[in-house]
C-alpha cells in the first residue's frame, strides 16, 4: 500500500514541476517569430530547389546510361 501512496504523491509534484518549467519559457515576440518563420520557409524552398535540380541531373544521367 505504501507503494501506491508514493505513486499518488509523485503525480502532483510532476505536474507542479511542469508548470514551473513552463513559467521559465521565454516566448519570442511577433517580429522575431516572423523573421524566424521567413527564414525557415526560405531555407526550405532553397533546399527543395537544390534537390529538384540534383534529381533532374541524376535522372538525365541514368537515362543516358540506360540508353547505351
Amino acid at each position: 500500500m505504501s507503494e501506491n501512496a508514493a505513486k499518488k504523491t509523485r503525480k502532483p509534484s510532476f505536474f507542479k514541476g511542469v508548470k514551473a518549467e513552463f513559467k521559465k519559457i521565454t516566448w519570442p515576440d511577433k517580429t522575431s517569430l516572423l523573421k524566424q518563420t521567413v527564414a525557415v520557409i526560405s531555407v526550405s524552398v532553397v533546399v527543395g530547389v537544390v534537390i529538384a535540380i540534383m534529381d533532374f541531373f541524376i535522372q538525365y544521367g541514368v537515362n543516358i546510361l540506360l540508353s547505351l
